[in-house]
């Protein structure tokens, strides 16, 4: 096996989906730190291994890649046991590949809604179109859940990563409701007992956080 090194700040949920799926197949690698503050990602030496200046990036042994759902199918592709993480048969794949794209989409943008201006803008205001549209995001993986008790079914898989990091901090903002959500409630707390989980998830995550939680954020 090649070197594998990832790039990016723990306080990024894709990196931290990364992680999760590093971890998982137990795979050695390094982690080179990127401080996005400091503008380190547009330095032309990281702009050699991922033009677009994002995080997470991931090298092996010379190829270099970006994008954590990119990241991650190409890592259990290539260095999974199985092919549980990342299904083979086609109409699993496309259930996987269909809640990525969920992500992507919808998650995703729910997300930087509300976190973007206050990172970059120091506004602590939310409308509450936001958080609606983040309950909206909460009633569809509930819905997903309805098949299994994973995201794509009975097996846990790299979609279970990425929104397992995704809502490590969204649910600052909107709690999940175990009574309005059972099945998400039950998936989270599913996901928090895996033996990697808190070194990947919980402690990478706890101080952006902890960060969000010191903020006084009003919704309007």
């Amino acid at each position: 096996m090649g070197k594998l090194t990832l790039y990016g700040i723990d306080g990024s949920p894709p990196v931290r989906s990364v992680l999760l799926t590093l971890k998982a197949l137990g795979l050695d690698f390094e982690y080179k730190i990127v401080n996005l503050r400091e503008g380190e990602h547009l330095k032309p030496e990281f702009l050699k291994i991922n033009p677009l200046h994002t995080v997470p990036a991931l090298e092996d042994d010379g190829f270099y890649l970006s994008d954590s759902h990119a990241i991650n199918s190409y890592l259990v592709s290539k260095y999974g046991k199985d092919d549980s993480l990342y299904p083979k048969d086609l109409q699993k794949k496309a259930i996987v590949d269909q809640r990525l794209h969920y992500d992507s989409s919808a998650v995703t943008s729910a997300g930087l809604a509300i976190i973007r201006p206050i990172i970059f803008q120091d506004n602590w205001e939310i409308a509450q179109a936001k958080i609606d549209a983040l309950d909206a995001v909460y009633k569809n993986l509930n819905l997903f859940l309805e098949k299994g008790d994973y995201l794509a079914g009975n097996n846990l898989t790299i979609v279970d990563f990425h929104l397992a990091a995704a809502l490590t901090g969204l649910v600052v903002f909107l709690a999940v409701d175990s009574t309005k959500y059972p099945k998400l409630a039950e998936w989270i707390e599913r996901v928090k007992k895996l033996p990697y989980y808190e070194e990947a998830n919980g402690t990478a995550a706890a101080p952006f956080v902890a960060l969000l939680k010191s903020k006084n954020f009003t919704i309007v």
